[in-house]
């Protein structure tokens, strides 16, 4: 649980650097300029260091587009290789780039945790063999990602590779909340006093799918606007969310239908289960994290898209997708208990 809890302040962190424009504050990776901590000034770069991180890139995706045509990708493979937008080099900021080392730090921090996660599931292999395995999945998980991240910045933060670096963190969320849900089943004794109709875990599975959708219908949106503030110099803000179009109209209206959806969802649970149960409680939470997450949407939408609002917004999704999967797993196995009781 302190791994997803790290996983989440990542996303937060992701963000932050996404918000701020810091995804190239450091040009290479895993190092940033060369070197394990950052500079603070230009000056401790040489005078071409902008060319000299260029060349770097554009070499690893070279082997980046060969690896893709091999696997068959080569529709990807070309756009990458013709894409103009890689070549461009941003200037130091040292701030950008601090922002970034510390995405980077806390990305270490988090393979870290998922090594100790590993070593400790080996002692609860004889009770439970998926665990040790589920782990070491999450550690399989964490080092494509990191990979991934690399490419992402050697692409020069291209959309789709944030998209898909965002889905294997959420991804690594649901693992570790599997883990962390078959090791606690461990101490508890199996027997449980409510019995919940399966009805009330899908319709809430239903909501799981769909917020998923919504998740990735708002990356795109997002990465509409990435493009929209770019040809506008990062000014006009209270114009961009005019210029998106249908898939803005789409997002903000499918909130709607979540918000129905789990208001049904709340009201089966709250029926069904003991008031002071965990799935009582975190229904509670699961609602009101969806009500914020429409709150800062609204925000966003009417205020021109403040920045501070934009890691907030991508936090609180992540948080509804995981509270969701973890209620899943906790219906399921009352749901399984009614069954076995008759």
């Amino acid at each position: 649980m302190v791994t997803v809890i790290a996983v989440y302040f990542l996303i937060l962190v992701g963000g932050i650097v996404r918000s701020t424009g810091s995804g190239m504050g450091c040009p290479d990776w895993p190092k940033c300029f060369g070197s394990v901590v950052p500079p603070t000034s230009v000056d401790q770069l040489p005078k071409n260091y902008q060319e000299i991180y260029l060349e770097k890139r554009l070499a690893k995706n070279e082997r980046f587009v060969a690896t893709l045509e091999k696997m068959g990708f080569e529709k990807t493979a070309n756009e990458i290789a013709n894409d103009k937008s890689i070549l461009v080099e941003e200037e130091f900021n040292a701030t950008k780039t601090w922002i970034e080392y510390i995405n980077r730090l806390v990305g270490v921090a988090i393979g870290l945790l998922i090594l100790l996660t590993v070593w400790k599931s080996f002692k609860l292999a004889k009770f439970d063999k998926s665990i040790p395995v589920l782990s070491i999945a999450s550690l399989i998980v964490v080092l494509f990602t990191g990979w991934i991240g690399s490419l992402v910045v050697s692409t020069n933060l291209l959309p789709w590779m944030i998209t898909f670096h965002m889905v294997l963190a959420l991804l690594l969320v649901g693992l570790l909340l599997y883990v962390n849900h078959r090791s606690v089943k461990l101490l508890s004794s199996g027997e449980t006093s409510e019995v919940i109709p399966f009805k009330v875990q899908g319709i809430l599975f239903l909501g799981f799918v769909l917020m998923f959708v919504q998740v990735i219908l708002g990356t795109q949106v997002r990465e509409q606007i990435d493009q929209i503030s770019f040809s506008l110099g990062n000014l006009l803000r209270e114009e961009w969310i005019g210029r998106v179009g249908m898939d803005f109209l789409i997002h903000r209206s499918f909130s709607l239908v979540l918000l129905v959806l789990h208001v049904l969802y709340f009201f089966w649970a709250f029926r069904f289960s003991d008031r002071r149960s965990k799935v009582n409680l975190w229904s509670q939470v699961l609602l009101l994290l969806i009500l914020l997450e429409i709150t800062t949407g609204v925000g966003m939408a009417y205020f021109g898209i403040p920045a501070f609002l934009q890691p907030i917004h991508l936090l609180l999704g992540s948080l509804i997708l995981g509270i969701q999967f973890g209620l899943i797993l906790q219906l399921r196995d009352r749901v399984q208990f009614k069954i076995n009781s008759n």
